[in-house]
């Protein structure tokens, strides 16, 4: 999601570290499925106040833990109002998928 303004930022060091000690910091999971009961593997750090032109070089913004959040790609496609793709869950006393009901049914 990185703006053009902001590829340089994401390629250095100091942001690479901070993305890789937040991951360490949530042990590697998606905050928001955790939250909603699933286990998913976290990929992308978000930043809570998004990047501007006016805070790109405030590290209170850009490399803070409270400004970030962890989470796996559908969710952070979620965040950005980008997709909304189907979530299977696992029904923990048979071990059987169950899937999203279909909203077009509704």
């Amino acid at each position: 999601m990185a703006q053009e303004f902001s590829r340089a930022f994401y390629s250095t060091a100091a942001w690479k570290t901070c993305r890789d000690s937040y991951w360490r910091k949530r042990h590697g999971l998606c905050e928001d499925c955790l939250e909603a009961g699933r286990v998913t593997p976290g990929t992308e750090v978000h930043h809570l106040e998004e990047l501007t032109l006016d805070n790109i070089n405030n590290p209170a913004v850009t490399l803070n833990h409270d400004n970030l959040r962890l989470l796996c790609h559908s969710c952070h496609m979620k965040r950005h109002g980008r997709i909304q793709e189907k979530r299977y869950e696992v029904d923990q006393a048979t071990g059987a998928i169950i899937s999203p009901p279909d909203p077009a049914l509704f």
